[in-house]
């Protein structure tokens, strides 16, 4: 299964049975009132309760129910105090001071302090975690005292605070960090405690809730049930039989009959789906090297058939991959590039390529035949052939070895900073050719260096730089679904597939 960010955690391969009947009260009634059962659909399980080896996305409420984070994302976009109440940065930036809680104790009635979360941070930074990378330009985690933490930076990291609210914020009870059962058995200062007794490690997880939480405000359930809902119609089921409360949809092919159930269809936009082009210096393959084919094959999509035909029109079409709630975000670059297969074959034939060339990619059944057959026939109108190579269980890893100079896929849109960390920098994942371009690096230290305007004003002009040499060529955004019944409220979060476990309420 894919692991990587929002999108990768959510595709399914295997399905798993709704195992047992949850409704949202304690009498089985079903709906979510005061107090009662929250039953939550997850579509993927956690592969460990250890904050080190911790992720984010589809796996979020998982960890969120027991532990918190230092600081906190809310559905607004801001970032707001958690464990930490205060924080603040020296003058250059590489120096982060975090004010911490001093009424927080662990559900095995340890208290929080600053070498609890030192040491927190220190294993997340050397653990297991696909996200561990997130701390790759932190030289020291320092506790002045019981209520200081001091994180010292290489260089600036202007995502550090966004960093935070996520796994890389997690915070375990320090005596629990050298238990045998830690992976198994979480110990944190979370609103919920888990229930060993009544989980079924992979299929149904149960917590209670913590009784000397320092925020009872946002504990609105006694009791809080997250079944693992890995098939769409498992997911449906549920829906259906009222076994739940709110379900994070794998797709959106069922909305209607979710809707048709009473529920609400609560939605984000925070994944893109289109090609990687990979491959810009043209090493694997020499076409991509020609600013003027990268950009015909953005030319070459009919990105509102697209969305249409494989997401029944549930997103927005764009040409850039920052989203709409970032700096960088402008709205004009949502359709830079038209639908025009003859501008197409006009800049191939200007870059000598007016017999095409042909594009090696990876496929994968998981995303769908479809997908791949519409990519095929329309590069095959302005000439391009695909040819296509099933990796199986390795597509991720065949992609960034890599071993395809560019790709379908479908990833998250991070914040600014992250996302440039993320698929820009040369030292970023999904950048695995480490491309580089002297004016996208300028930009990368300028916005690394820069004061907020500077960052905002110049990640705008990356942004522009990067649709302007066609470094992507993204389809749309995908509307993300999170199903909600008659009884039960949520606000999805801007920055992550699942919303936090603090957001659910039931309704007055």
């Amino acid at each position: 299964m894919f692991r990587w960010k929002a999108t990768a955690a959510t595709i399914a391969i295997a399905a798993l049975a709704l195992t047992g009947c949850a409704g949202g009260s304690e009498d089985g009634s079903g709906g979510g009132t005061s107090g009662g059962t929250l039953t939550l659909g997850a579509i993927t399980p956690p592969t460990t309760f250890d904050p080190a080896g911790s992720e984010w996305g589809n796996r979020s409420p998982f960890y969120q129910a027991v532990f918190d984070t230092l600081l906190l994302a809310t559905p607004e976009g801001t970032i707001e105090p958690w464990l930490a109440t205060e924080w603040s940065y020296n003058d250059d930036n590489t120096e982060l001071t975090l004010t911490l809680r001093d009424d927080v104790t662990f559900s095995d009635g340890s208290s929080l302090t600053g070498q609890v979360v030192v040491d927190n941070l220190q294993r997340f930074k050397e653990g297991t975690s696909p996200d561990a990378s997130y701390f790759a330009g932190v030289t020291s985690f320092a506790a002045p005292d019981d209520t200081t933490v001091v994180i010292t930076l290489g260089a600036p990291d202007p995502a550090m605070l966004n960093y935070l609210t996520r796994d890389p914020g997690l915070v375990a009870s320090g005596e629990s960090l050298s238990n045998d059962d830690l992976a198994t058995d979480p110990i944190g200062s979370g609103p919920y405690v888990l229930d060993a007794a009544a989980t079924v490690t992979g299929t149904s997880y149960t917590y209670t809730k913590n009784p000397d939480y320092w925020n009872p405000d946002v504990q609105h359930y006694d009791k809080l049930v997250i079944n693992v809902l890995q098939d769409a119609t498992a997911s449906l089921n549920a829906i259906k039989a009222g076994e739940a409360n709110g379900v994070k949809l794998a797709n959106n092919d069922n909305l209607t009959e979710v809707e048709g159930a009473g529920w609400t269809v609560n939605a984000n936009e925070l994944d893109f789906q289109g090609l990687l082009l990979l491959d810009r210096a043209g090493t694997m393959n020499p076409a991509l090297a020609d600013v003027r084919v990268r950009q015909a094959l953005n030319y070459a999509f009919d990105r509102e058939g697209l969305l249409e035909a494989l997401q029944l029109g549930n997103g927005t079409v764009t040409t850039q991959v920052f989203p709409a709630g970032s700096a960088a975000y402008d709205a004009d670059l949502d359709d830079y590039y038209s639908y025009d297969p003859e501008k197409a074959k006009e800049l191939l034939a200007e870059a000598g390529y007016a017999d095409g060339f042909t594009l090696s990619m990876p496929s994968s059944t998981v995303l769908g035949a479809t997908t791949y057959t519409l990519i095929e026939q329309q590069l095959a109108d302005i000439g391009v052939t695909a040819e296509y190579t099933d990796p199986g269980n390795n597509f991720i890893a065949d992609m960034l070895a890599p071993k395809f100079p560019a790709a379908f896929m479908a990833l998250e849109q991070n914040p600014d900073w992250q996302l440039i960390q993320f698929m820009v920098a040369p030292t970023a994942i999904f950048n695995p050719f480490h491309s580089e371009d002297p004016k996208v690096n300028e930009y990368i230290e300028q916005i690394q260096f820069g004061d907020e305007a500077t960052q905002a004003s110049v990640a705008k002009e990356l942004n522009t730089y990067l649709v302007e040499q066609a470094w992507f060529a993204p389809f749309y955004r995908v509307q993300g679904s999170f199903a909600t019944d008659a009884n039960t409220t949520v606000e999805p979060l801007p920055t992550n597939a699942y919303p936090a476990i603090y957001d659910f309420q039931p309704k007055q």
